[in-house]
Protein backbone atom coordinates (compact mmCIF):
# COMPACT_ATOMS: atom_id res chain seq x y z
CA UNK A 1 0.00 0.00 0.00
CA UNK A 2 1.54 3.26 -1.23
CA UNK A 3 -1.47 5.68 -0.74
CA UNK A 4 -4.91 4.46 1.06
CA UNK A 5 -7.97 6.88 1.11
CA UNK A 6 -10.91 5.83 2.94
CA UNK A 7 -12.15 4.23 5.91
CA UNK A 8 -10.29 2.52 8.86
CA UNK A 9 -10.80 1.58 12.41
CA UNK A 10 -8.73 2.82 15.78
CA UNK A 11 -9.00 -0.10 18.22
CA UNK A 12 -7.25 0.61 21.83
CA UNK A 13 -6.33 -2.60 23.25
CA UNK A 14 -5.43 -3.06 26.54
CA UNK A 15 -4.15 -6.25 26.40
CA UNK A 16 -4.06 -8.68 23.92
CA UNK A 17 -7.56 -9.85 24.40
CA UNK A 18 -9.48 -6.78 25.45
CA UNK A 19 -10.31 -4.02 23.24
CA UNK A 20 -11.60 -1.54 25.00
CA UNK A 21 -12.82 0.84 22.02
CA UNK A 22 -12.80 1.19 18.95
CA UNK A 23 -13.38 4.44 16.59
CA UNK A 24 -14.12 4.36 12.67
CA UNK A 25 -11.63 7.01 10.94
CA UNK A 26 -11.82 8.77 7.77
CA UNK A 27 -7.94 8.25 6.58
CA UNK A 28 -5.46 9.23 4.15
CA UNK A 29 -2.19 7.04 4.32
CA UNK A 30 0.99 7.58 2.58
CA UNK A 31 4.41 5.45 2.17
CA UNK A 32 7.50 7.49 2.43
CA UNK A 33 10.34 6.11 0.55
CA UNK A 34 12.16 3.76 3.20
CA UNK A 35 8.65 2.24 3.57
CA UNK A 36 7.27 4.35 7.12
CA UNK A 37 3.87 5.67 7.10
CA UNK A 38 1.74 8.76 8.09
CA UNK A 39 -1.49 9.46 8.11
CA UNK A 40 -4.45 12.03 8.62
CA UNK A 41 -7.98 11.63 9.20
CA UNK A 42 -11.23 12.50 11.50
CA UNK A 43 -13.58 10.79 13.08
CA UNK A 44 -15.81 9.08 10.80
CA UNK A 45 -18.61 10.51 12.75
CA UNK A 46 -19.02 13.08 15.72
CA UNK A 47 -18.52 11.86 19.11
CA UNK A 48 -21.45 11.95 21.61
CA UNK A 49 -20.80 13.46 25.01
CA UNK A 50 -19.65 9.53 26.67
CA UNK A 51 -17.94 8.46 23.29
CA UNK A 52 -16.11 12.11 23.77
CA UNK A 53 -15.34 11.36 27.38
CA UNK A 54 -14.04 7.85 26.38
CA UNK A 55 -11.80 9.10 23.38
CA UNK A 56 -9.91 11.49 25.65
CA UNK A 57 -9.83 9.36 28.94
CA UNK A 58 -7.56 6.78 26.29
CA UNK A 59 -5.67 9.56 24.47
CA UNK A 60 -4.54 10.83 28.20
CA UNK A 61 -3.76 7.53 29.36
CA UNK A 62 -1.45 6.15 26.17
CA UNK A 63 -2.29 7.20 22.94
CA UNK A 64 -1.47 4.10 20.90
CA UNK A 65 -3.97 2.41 18.84
CA UNK A 66 -3.83 -0.24 16.23
CA UNK A 67 -5.02 0.28 13.19
CA UNK A 68 -7.24 -2.13 11.11
CA UNK A 69 -8.18 -1.36 7.31
CA UNK A 70 -10.79 -2.60 5.54
CA UNK A 71 -11.13 -6.46 5.38
CA UNK A 72 -9.03 -6.38 8.60
CA UNK A 73 -10.51 -8.25 12.01
CA UNK A 74 -7.96 -6.52 13.88
CA UNK A 75 -5.25 -3.94 13.45
CA UNK A 76 -1.60 -5.14 12.96
CA UNK A 77 0.14 -1.70 12.88
CA UNK A 78 0.56 0.42 15.77
CA UNK A 79 0.14 4.12 15.69
CA UNK A 80 0.66 6.62 17.83
CA UNK A 81 -2.79 9.42 17.59
CA UNK A 82 -2.20 12.78 18.10
CA UNK A 83 -5.40 15.25 17.89
CA UNK A 84 -4.85 18.79 17.01
CA UNK A 85 -7.36 21.59 18.10
CA UNK A 86 -9.60 21.37 14.82
CA UNK A 87 -10.45 17.63 15.53
CA UNK A 88 -7.60 16.29 12.50
CA UNK A 89 -6.05 13.56 13.33
CA UNK A 90 -2.39 12.93 12.64
CA UNK A 91 -1.75 8.84 12.59
CA UNK A 92 2.53 8.29 13.02
CA UNK A 93 3.26 4.40 12.76
CA UNK A 94 5.03 3.13 15.71
CA UNK A 95 6.96 -0.26 15.39
CA UNK A 96 8.76 -0.07 18.96
CA UNK A 97 5.97 0.69 21.04
CA UNK A 98 6.29 -2.42 23.67
CA UNK A 99 2.66 -2.09 24.53
CA UNK A 100 3.85 -1.05 27.77
CA UNK A 101 2.89 2.26 30.10
CA UNK A 102 2.17 3.36 33.24
CA UNK A 103 -0.94 4.83 34.65
CA UNK A 104 -1.52 6.30 37.83
CA UNK A 105 -5.16 6.54 39.02
CA UNK A 106 -5.89 9.15 41.79
CA UNK A 107 -9.39 7.17 43.76
CA UNK A 108 -9.90 10.11 46.04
Amino acid sequence: MEHFVGQARLEWWANQSTCLEMYDIDITVTVGSVGNWEGTGRHASVLDTTQREGWDFLMEMDPHFSIAFPGEDRGRITVRVIEAEDGTLTLVEAPGWDGSVSVTFDLT
